[in-house]
């Protein structure tokens, strides 16, 4: 099975109007902020490494130890790249040891197959999530991350992201920040364009004013 990138620019313009359809605070969050930009990552083995090494940071620092660790390879991040760097060149780039272990461990995954990264556009949702959250590190956030930006999937639904679950309460007029739970709940009515809806809640916490 091969799934076609859906979250380019029109492919989100058209999910989020179809859903503006029915769902009258779609409509009007789209009205007030109007339609996000996609956010389109190569598929590769340099993804999602950079997903490990930009969790719970900012996309500033983020982008900076990407560019320390890039310059410590010497080359293009990729398995055999990483692999060759002992921990204290990793270190020294700002990588954290638990981070450093993480990458250790994509790059060992990808290298053995165990990760089938090549495989994954052909895989469904289901697959490619559990096949990214099998390797240390990457857990149900980071493979979602991957399969919207990378793969380009039409309904990933990342509950576990805060500003999605923030944006989403506040699209929807809620008085209280909603856990995962009801946002899970409540979203499931979106499908099957969950993840353009994700991209307007990000949307919505970052531009819409409080």
């Amino acid at each position: 099975m091969t799934v076609r990138f859906a979250l380019t620019e029109s492919g989100i313009r058209r999910a989020l109007d179809a859903l503006s359809q029915d769902h009258a605070p779609i409509e009007a969050a789209l009205n007030q902020v109007g339609y996000p930009a996609s956010r389109r990552r190569d598929h590769s083995f340099a993804s999602l490494a950079r997903i490990i090494i930009g969790q719970q940071l900012s996309t500033k620092a983020a982008a900076t130890i990407t560019t320390r660790v890039e310059a410590a390879v010497g080359a293009e991040l990729t398995p055999s790249s990483v692999l060759s760097l002992s921990p204290e060149a990793l270190r020294a780039a700002g990588l954290s040891r638990q981070k450093i272990g993480y990458l250790q461990a994509l790059s060992e995954a990808v290298a053995s197959n165990a990760l089938p990264l090549e495989q994954l556009p052909r895989l469904g949702d289901d697959e490619v999530e559990s096949a990214i959250t099998g390797v240390r590190g990457l857990g149900r956030w980071s493979a979602h991350m991957y399969m919207m930006f990378a793969l380009g999937r039409p309904d990933v639904w990342p509950s576990g992201d805060l500003a999605v679950r923030v944006g989403f309460g506040r699209i929807m007029a809620w008085s209280e920040r909603p856990d995962e739970k009801k946002v899970i709940a409540h979203g499931a009515v979106f499908s099957p364009h969950r993840s353009a809806l994700a991209l307007l809640c990000w949307h919505f916490y970052s531009e819409a004013p409080l």
